[in-house]
């Protein structure tokens, strides 16, 4: 079949190759054209540039500004806990302990301490009598008034403390519950022949999302230990910071161990299951003390209903009986 004999009469074949040459050479110059267009995105650029900058310098004039109100706010502390002569004795010794037990360990833990021990008496008192005084809501004479004020300063003295017994409380138990773990991964590690800076420092890589106060006390450990030149006091300030039984146990081995040579896995794998047996009897002893916990609850809320129930319908039965 001839082509050309689908074609108009006016349409010759020489017509529709030029057309198509036409066409070809019409999209290679297009397409040369825009491969070869280059856009000119310098302004856009710029402006990004100059937003982003802007973005930067408005942050770093943020926290320059927030760092000098904080450090304001920390020398105006510091004057006010020095004038008094705080910071200095035997009881400011005994709080910087607290503190660290408690996890914080800033330099400036004590002085924020101290001044929130002076400054909380002063600011309860005062929110106090102000309240009592000027409302008097529950109609005492001034003098009861002056007592209320009195007890809310004293309440605000001793929170401080009461905040950090708390927090020193929620941190042992933290640390009671993992240590137990993180015993059995420093048995671990010594048995691959890690000593034991090394094996304290992988074990607080390996719990730190589980425990991070566990492994933030091991981490400084073994950090005291390989610059301190006694061993045994960087051992013996573990177990100041972490005061409890199950950790004075380990830093008493720990202490031996260093001492008599004794091999250290083996008497790490010793205390590891020691621990293991002082928490299954302690989880023994909290199931034996269940039924006699559960003996209030059961007489104060669960006999009444019963009682109710069985008494209820003969009681009423007597009611309708002497009613009739």
């Amino acid at each position: 079949m001839d082509l050309t004999t689908l074609l108009p009469n006016w349409l010759q074949s020489e017509d529709v190759l030029a057309l198509i040459a036409g066409g070809a050479a019409l999209i290679s110059f297009l397409m040369i054209w825009n491969a070869l267009l280059v856009k000119d995105n310098l302004p856009g650029r710029i402006q990004g540039l100059e937003k982003r900058r802007k973005q930067l310098r408005d942050q770093a004039v943020k926290e320059s500004r927030q760092r000098s109100q904080l450090i304001a706010r920390e020398n105006a502390m510091h004057r006010v806990v020095k004038k008094l002569q705080l910071m200095k004795g035997e009881g400011a010794r005994r709080i910087s302990a607290h503190l660290a037990q408690a996890g914080w360990r800033s330099k400036d833990a004590l002085a924020t301490y101290l001044f929130a021990r002076i400054s909380l008496p002063i600011l309860f008192g005062g929110l106090g009598l102000l309240y009592l005084l000027g409302t008097n809501p529950f109609d005492w004479p001034t003098g009861g008034s002056i007592a209320g004020a009195i007890g809310a300063a004293f309440i605000g003295y001793m929170l401080p403390g009461i905040l950090i017994k708390n927090q020193i409380s929620k941190r042992y138990k933290e640390m009671r519950k993992s240590l137990p773990d993180g015993l059995d991964l420093l048995v671990i590690c010594t048995e691959a022949g890690l000593n034991l800076d090394s094996g304290l420092d992988r074990v607080c890589r390996e719990i730190s999302n589980s425990s991070p106060e566990l492994a933030d006390e091991f981490a400084l450990t073994a950090i005291e230990l390989g610059f301190l030149p006694d061993r045994k006091e960087a051992l013996r300030s573990l177990s100041a910071r972490v005061d409890f039984m199950a950790m004075k146990t380990l830093v008493n081995t720990l202490i031996q161990t260093e001492k008599y040579g004794t091999p250290l896995a083996v008497a790490l794998r010793v205390l590891s299951a020691e621990m293991r047996e002082e928490r299954l009897m302690k989880a023994e002893e909290k199931a034996a003390r269940l039924p006699a916990i559960m003996t209030i609850p059961m007489i104060l809320f669960i006999l009444p209903a019963l009682f109710v129930v069985l008494i209820g319908p003969a009681v009423l039965r007597a009611i309708d009986a002497f009613s009739s």
